[in-house]
């Protein structure tokens, strides 16, 4: 026998015994179990399961920590190592509006437009029209000298949280902004 017959033999010999192999657990329902465990079941280390989280009952998420440091540097005015930290956190969480935003944000005061779009581009999908999303790319037109752009942005923000001290103050630095035009 030649060495690729004796693998294809070999190969379904072992496919034969394995779809002969299925386990029940006295389930004949079909239903698969998911991450929580049935009352009476036992962890690897022989105790039960009661009284521990799982998966579903955690409120962390792996880009917490980095979000609350990056927050943490934005307010400092470190914006690169913000945007940093936003990075890291877009990377541990792809998901995560937030970290987006923020990303956004320090990459709007660093004057990385190009990346800024990007980032808003995803914040938007993953939290839609928000006030801070608003607020925040009306900040960015207004740093790009895109004042129009800038008035159309605070004003949705402004119509989506009227009492918002952020919004309101924004629209004052516009208003400044056309008022007092200095060139170099």
């Amino acid at each position: 026998m030649t060495r690729p017959t004796r693998l294809a033999a070999a190969a379904s010999v072992l496919l034969v015994l394995l779809a002969g192999c299925q386990s029940t657990d006295g389930n004949s329902t079909g239903v698969v179990r998911t991450n929580e465990p049935a009352k009476g079941d036992y962890t690897a280390f022989g105790d039960t399961f009661d009284g521990l989280k799982t998966i579903s009952d955690v409120d962390y998420y792996a880009s917490d920590q980095a979000v609350t440091e990056a927050k943490t540097q934005f307010r400092s005015e470190n914006y690169g190592n913000a945007g940093a930290l936003f990075y890291k956190a877009t990377r541990l969480a792809p998901n995560d509006g937030v970290a987006w935003l923020g990303l956004a944000a320090s990459c709007d005061r660093i004057r990385r437009f190009d990346l800024a779009d990007l980032a808003y581009s995803r914040a938007y999908r993953l939290l839609g029209a928000t006030p801070e999303y608003y607020n925040n790319l009306g900040y960015s037109y207004l740093l790009r000298g895109k004042l129009q752009e800038a008035r159309t942005n605070f004003l949705k923000a402004y119509e989506l949280a009227p009492n918002d001290p952020t919004v309101a103050n924004n629209l004052k630095l516009l208003s400044s902004s056309v008022q007092n035009i200095e060139r170099s």
